[in-house]
């Protein structure tokens, strides 16, 4: 009787596993999936002091990709700094390198600027933002010094007046975003 008592009871345990495992399994699976966007960082609103504290917390020169074809300290012009190093986002590379013809909301280009003895002069950032500046292709600009003093912010008229010649390459001067 009791041989018969723990068979039944290893049996409905069995059973109990069997139904229960892919529960278990489905919730192990959803919070892998679920992880890595947690993990990712909310994009900063439009003020340049969100956008500096962001680029801070993504610690982007170590994290993000360089321009392709541009390395660090290459020549550069008025009126960004007479050395420049530019850094993009995920979102920016993949548009760039699958010449997608425009950058999507989310990307982020920063530029550092920097003085003919190399020492870092502003960092100027372009922030693309669904719906920010439809007239100009929803780009947010900003110019901060090297500690993150905002110089420029917003729809900035210079940045938008310069980069308007470029609009068919969706503002971006460094290459093309098509061909």
């Amino acid at each position: 009787m009791l041989k018969r008592l723990l068979g039944m009871s290893l049996c409905c345990g069995l059973v109990l596993a069997v139904a229960c495992a892919p529960a278990e399994e489905q919730a192990a699976e959803q919070a892998m999936e679920e992880a890595p966007a947690a993990m990712q960082m909310q994009l900063p609103d439009t003020t340049a002091a969100a956008v500096w504290s962001y680029l801070q917390q993504e610690d982007y020169r170590a994290n993000w990709g360089m321009w392709p074809g541009k390395g660090k300290l290459y020549t550069g012009r008025d009126p960004h700094g007479a050395l420049l190093t530019t850094y993009a986002n995920a979102a920016a590379l993949g548009a760039l390198t699958g010449k997608a013809g425009s950058m999507p909301a989310g990307a982020i280009i920063v530029k550092e600027n920097f003085m003919p003895d190399s020492s870092l002069a502003a960092l100027t950032v372009m922030y693309k933002v669904d719906g920010y500046d439809p007239a100009n292709n929803n780009w947010f600009w900003a110019k901060l010094g090297p500690a993150g003093g905002v110089q420029v912010e917003g729809r900035g008229q210079g940045c938008i007046a310069c980069h308007a010649a470029q609009r068919a390459n969706d503002f971006v001067f460094t290459s093309s975003l098509s061909q």
